[in-house]
């Protein structure tokens, strides 16, 4: 089962961090795409669980979001 997957574990935590960023500034998705320059549809797919994050994805919307979307991150450590 994917879901015992470590992997898929971290992709969950990622889409959930992401959840609770977007809605923690009242922004939809498409502001989201338009101030990172990540499309709608990979953010949609990400949220749903469709698609995977790739590294540059995930920092360009942890710089402008200002969260870490990573989990297992040390404290005090945030993206630059």
């Amino acid at each position: 089962m994917l879901d015992d997957h470590h992997g898929a574990r971290v992709a969950q935590e990622v889409a959930a961090r992401l959840r609770r960023a977007i809605d923690a500034r009242g922004w939809s998705i498409a502001e989201v795409s338009r101030r990172t320059g990540v499309s709608r549809m990979t953010i949609s797919q990400v949220l749903d669980g469709v698609v995977w994050c790739d590294l540059l994805t995930i920092a360009n919307l942890e710089k402008v979001l200002e969260v870490d979307l990573w989990p297992g991150r040390e404290p005090g450590n945030p993206p630059e």
